[in-house]
């Protein structure tokens, strides 16, 4: 049997949640709660994680919808979409730079949510069929062995440069030639030890003793630019005065 897609509403009117609610179990979706803010909805997808996130983006808390999306992204990979009745440009451009799977007016048309959740929930189904098939990685204390072209073949842990995400692969940049592997970044942020390898970007994961510079938006390794985002720059540094 299948399991149910578990979606969290995070919505301030109450009228309009418990109707979605309802709605939504009614075509067998799991509703794993309902939060009326940003910063209970954070709690909510620690304690109880779904599958799903449906945003409000005009929350009425000290967070908003964008800045809670925002917030979810940096230890999750929760697919979020936005439910809003502001459809301004400006609105918009914010809220596209969180990566939403997509945009639902109000009022909400109860088909159309239909079909976006199930199309988030047939995107996860592949996501995880592809994680459950990703390249062996087995992580010893100073290497790792990974799959490539068919054998298993040793790297050893001070040779890698950074690590940076390519949709559902990573690459790996070594001095001497790149790899790419069938993995996503979380599964290797996972594996590589934290004290040597350190997320400074939704899309990079960088050896800190490979580091030649550290600026206010960017690091450098080896000549390559790598981008600093304000939300992991302070885990950078903490890890930096303790080399």
């Amino acid at each position: 049997m299948e399991s149910k897609t578990r979606v969290l509403i995070v919505e301030d009117d109450m009228i309009i949640a418990a109707n979605m609610s309802l709605q939504l179990s009614k075509l067998g979706y799991e509703i794993s709660g309902i939060e009326s803010r940003g910063e209970e909805a954070l709690i909510h997808v620690k304690l109880n994680t779904p599958d799903v996130v449906l945003m409000d983006i005009n929350l009425k808390g000290s967070i908003s919808g964008i800045e809670t999306a925002h917030a979810m992204q940096i230890t999750t990979d929760i697919p979020h979409v936005y439910i809003t009745a502001n459809n301004d440009e400006a609105t918009f451009e914010k809220a596209k730079k969180t990566h939403p799977f997509a945009f639902i007016a109000k009022p909400i048309n109860l088909q159309e949510l239909h079909r976006t959740l199930s199309l988030v929930t047939e995107q996860q189904n592949r996501k995880n069929t592809a994680n459950e098939k990703e390249e062996l990685i087995e992580v010893l204390n100073d290497r790792i062995f990974i799959r490539h072209h068919g054998q298993m073949e040793k790297l050893l842990l001070e040779e890698i440069l950074f690590v940076e995400a390519d949709r559902n692969y990573c690459k790996i940049a070594t001095p001497k030639k790149p790899y790419v592997l069938t993995a996503t970044l979380k599964v290797m942020e996972d594996k590589l030890p934290g004290s040597l390898f350190v997320r400074v970007h939704r899309s990079y994961i960088v050896n800190i003793k490979r580091l030649d510079v550290v600026a206010e938006g960017h690091v450098e390794i080896n000549r390559k630019v790598i981008p600093l985002s304000k939300s992991y720059k302070e885990t950078l540094l903490r890890h930096l005065q303790t080399i």
